[in-house]
C-alpha cells in the first residue's frame, strides 16, 4: 500500500479516540452534540447548554509533545509546515471559542492510555468541580 492510499483512509471524524471519549461520556449520562459546524474548529463534542466543547486530538496530526507524535522523516518539506499550520489553526480556534464564551477541553490521544484519569478530567470539566482551563492547552 502506498503512503497516499494509507493517508486517504484516515478519518477526521468518529476516530477511535473520539469514540472512546464519547462512550465514557455516555456511560456517565452526559448528552452532547457532535461536530457543530457553526463553531470555530467544528468541536468533536459540544455541550450547548453548558457552553463547553471538547476536542479529541490525535497526537500526530496536532503535533502534541509526546512520544506518539513523531516527525516524519520522509517528505519533511510537506509535513513540517502542515503540522505547524494545524497547531496554528488549533490555537486560532481555541482563542475564538473562548472569546465567544465557550469553555474548551482538549483530550489527547496519548491520554487515553489512562482511562480513569481521562474520566476524572471529563467529569471535572463538565460538572465545574474545578477550573479546567489549564487542561485546554498542551
Amino acid at each position: 500500500m502506498t503512503r497516499s492510499e494509507n493517508m486517504r483512509r484516515i478519518m477526521g471524524r468518529n476516530t477511535t479516540p473520539e469514540l472512546t471519549v464519547r462512550h465514557l461520556l455516555s456511560q456517565r449520562g452526559f448528552r452532547y452534540r457532535l461536530h457543530r459546524a457553526d463553531l470555530p474548529g467544528k468541536p468533536d463534542i459540544v455541550f450547548v447548554s453548558r457552553r463547553k466543547v471538547i476536542f479529541v486530538h490525535g497526537c500526530f496530526w496536532h503535533a502534541h509533545s509526546c512520544s506518539m507524535a513523531h516527525q516524519p522523516r520522509t517528505n519533511e518539506g510537506y509535513w513540517s509546515p502542515k503540522l505547524q499550520r494545524n497547531q496554528e489553526r488549533d490555537a486560532h480556534h481555541l482563542t475564538a471559542l473562548k472569546a465567544a464564551g465557550w469553555k474548551v477541553l482538549t483530550i489527547w490521544e496519548c491520554e487515553l492510555k489512562d482511562i480513569a484519569s481521562v474520566t476524572r478530567k471529563l467529569v471535572r470539566f463538565l460538572t465545574g468541580a474545578a477550573d479546567c482551563s489549564a487542561s485546554a492547552s498542551r
